[in-house]
């Protein structure tokens, strides 16, 4: 799985494509070859942080994971669902913040996992979030947000749920990298994630 992780972290796709073609048809455990690539994305997220790689190179990682992840998908479901889905997550990048690469990664590692994942995108109002967790329902409600900016548009969403009454009924989850127990405490959220597995953990800890 070593090579999956080193084809990913490198940016080398079509070795990428064809070794994950190659394990699935020889039987390898769609999870293993799942964790490779969270470990590639991991190490990539470093080479970002250090300034060997940057937002073209965070694209790129995200299509490639979300291709592998297609190829996973119907064997990793075989493997761990039975009928329904697990549950089900909303999740959006809040007002004013237009970065997507980290919830899009993470919506995908959910869903691979057996979640019906909900994503409205980047940018998403105060508003339509409230809204969305009405009609939609979910367990776990994900904002996202990478600027500073975006902790008062995740405050309003809080507030906004305890405004409708159904604060109660959905886990609230914060994504990014500038995020701690500070801005969960100030944001009135329950619980925040810096990496996808995190994300997972937390919906299975739900169950």
């Amino acid at each position: 799985m070593q090579k999956i992780t080193t084809a990913m972290a490198d940016m080398l796709e079509d070795e990428l494509m064809a070794l994950t073609d190659k394990y699935l048809a020889e039987g390898k455990d769609p999870g293993a070859i799942l964790e490779a690539y969270q470990a590639g994305m991991t190490e990539v997220g470093k080479r970002y942080e250090a300034g060997e790689y940057f937002v073209s190179e965070l694209i790129l990682a995200g299509e490639m994971m979300n291709a592998g992840g297609e190829k996973i998908k119907p064997f990793l479901k075989g493997e761990t669902t039975q009928g329904p889905s697990k549950g089900r997550v909303l999740i959006a990048t809040v007002e004013g913040d237009i970065h997507d690469i980290g919830k899009n990664i993470a919506g995908t590692i959910m869903e691979l996992a057996g979640y019906e994942v909900k994503n409205l995108g980047e940018d998403v109002k105060t508003s339509v979030i409230v809204d969305e967790v009405k009609s939609f329902k979910p367990a776990l409600l994900g904002l996202s947000g990478l600027l500073t900016l975006a902790y008062d548009p995740m405050k309003a969403v809080v507030d906004g749920l305890k405004e409708a009454g159904i604060r109660d009924q959905v886990k609230v989850l914060l994504g990014g990298s500038q995020i701690d127990e500070h801005i969960v405490k100030y944001v009135g959220a329950d619980v925040f994630a810096n990496d996808a597995m995190t994300n997972v953990s937390y919906l299975k800890s739900l169950a």
